[in-house]
């Protein structure tokens, strides 16, 4: 995949490195030539100087086949209206912003871009938001054998039942989390872009319902 950051402070060299490490193109911005410097010697992704929400600029980074977006500079302002214009403008879906003030992380999350308040941030996070495969547990009983986690699934469940994505993982889905509000599913809620699916099961079948989640037809998961 080729993921565009902008913003070369730690945190984008941090994910510059990390991505690249996991064999993806990288593309980063910065107004500052050199921000440039915390990128490693054998950097080998694009580094574009300039505005990262002037289109000219996220289309010299290859925005226009880019699979992911981060914009993690350090402005609040900058890093939501890049993202969005990464979305709208150039179809990019998988789009997060980091934000240093947590009260307007509702507000943003209204306009449909994924946020990380930098209270709350650790790279690991930022990764999820734009390689979500698998599952993170959030919570194990005292035994060890029940787990609540947060499971990513494949955007073919989008506009399905969330009872069918039970059915299909025989996993029971605790709640789902959107636009900054927590859900219990009702028999008939639909799964629309941007939930955040938490799943409570036994820990030996986390690997399967990941497995279920992540299947490319809805309702052909693993079994």
């Amino acid at each position: 995949m080729h993921i565009v950051i902008m913003g070369c402070g730690r945190v984008g060299s941090t994910l510059a490195h990390t991505l690249e490490d996991q064999g993806h193109s990288v593309a980063v911005i910065d107004q500052d030539p050199e921000a440039f410097r915390k990128l490693r010697s054998g950097f080998k992704g694009t580094k574009v100087t300039g505005v990262g929400f002037d289109r000219d600029v996220l289309a010299e980074a290859g925005i226009e086949r880019a699979g992911a977006f981060a914009a993690v500079s350090s402005g609040d302002n900058s890093n939501v209206i890049a993202a969005r214009v990464a979305r709208e403008s150039f179809g990019v879906q998988r789009v997060v912003a980091r934000i240093y003030d947590p009260r307007r992380a509702s507000v943003y999350q209204r306009l449909g871009i994924p946020t990380v308040a930098t209270v709350a941030w650790t790279a690991d996070q930022m990764l999820r938001k734009l390689l979500p495969e698998g599952a993170e547990s959030l919570w194990r009983d005292p035994t060890g054998s029940i787990v609540l986690a947060e499971v990513a699934y494949s955007d073919t469940w989008l506009g399905e039942k969330v009872c069918d994505l039970e059915r299909n993982a025989h996993a029971r889905i605790a709640f789902i989390s959107r636009l900054g509000e927590a859900l219990i599913p009702a028999p008939n809620l639909v799964l629309q872009e941007g939930d955040v699916v938490h799943v409570i099961t036994e820990e030996a079948n986390l690997a399967r319902v990941a497995d279920a989640f992540a299947a490319r037809e809805a309702g052909k998961g693993v079994r």
